[in-house]
């Protein structure tokens, strides 16, 4: 997949999920920024994709806060001269069903996983008319999709928030050359999730739902955003990009 030379930034980029595409992107000879709450780790990421001869930056970002996406998004441009990709790939999860959350608690997580997608994606917005186009890829899920038992209702209501304002940002500025695509994928096998396979009833609800039997891993999730950044997607819009081995299928 084409991504070579494209300036691509990542957010929630110092673990998990965020740092698998980073990896993923820099050896495809992607300029990656990795962009997190945790600097530090961001800054030890881009010293590995740098020593391993990528391309890579790391930044401190506060995905709810308006200021310093305008000013990171703003050094990227001075720096790199382009923002080509933006990956609004940060989140959080209040594991609460809806009896038992507060509203402070559900305005966080509308706070978090949906308004820095709309943070993110104002800002880059401009930039990538400017130049004459770019692509925002959003880390939704399979709860992005579907209503699931296992998920509580407040991150699925984010999750189907990005959903829709991926599909609105598609029609809205595909005419400006401005692609935007969301993922969703269904649980992933990272470090937090091994933990919580330990429960045998956990893991039997998670890998009973999958029709290919395993859960996804951060590669297979890596795979899917290297392809939509890529020029093989250029007349991929507002598509809903499942990587979920068929949890969607029912």
């Amino acid at each position: 997949m084409n991504v070579k030379n494209k300036v691509i930034a990542i957010t929630g980029a110092a673990g998990g999920l965020g740092a698998g595409m980073a990896r993923t992107l820099a050896a495809a000879g992607a300029e990656v920024w990795l962009l997190d709450l945790d600097e530090a780790g961001c800054l030890r990421l881009a010293q590995e994709l740098t020593a391993a001869g990528g391309n890579a930056c790391g930044a401190h970002l506060d995905v709810t806060d308006e200021a310093e996406w305008a000013a990171v998004l703003g050094t990227i441009v001075t720096e790199s001269g382009r923002l080509d990709v933006l990956v609004n790939n940060a989140g959080i999860n209040i594991r609460k069903p809806i009896e038992e959350m507060v509203k402070d608690e559900w305005m966080k997580m509308m706070e978090v996983n949906t308004g820095s997608v709309f943070l993110g994606s104002k800002y880059a917005i401009p930039i990538m008319r400017r130049q004459g186009g770019g692509v925002i890829i959003n880390t939704s899920s399979v709860c992005g999709l579907i209503g699931h038992r296992f998920t509580p209702e407040a991150y699925t209501a984010t999750k189907g928030a990005i959903t829709m304002l991926t599909k609105s940002i598609a029609a809205r500025y595909g005419k400006d050359g401005v692609r935007c695509n969301s993922i969703h994928p269904s649980t992933v096998a990272t470090a937090l999730v091994a933990k919580a396979m330990e429960d045998p009833v956990w893991r039997e609800n998670r890998f009973s739902e999958v029709p290919l039997g395993r859960l996804a891993s951060v590669e297979d999730v890596a795979n899917a955003v290297l392809y939509l950044a890529s020029e093989e997607a250029s007349f991929l819009n507002g598509v809903s990009l499942p990587v979920d081995g068929g949890v969607t299928c029912y």
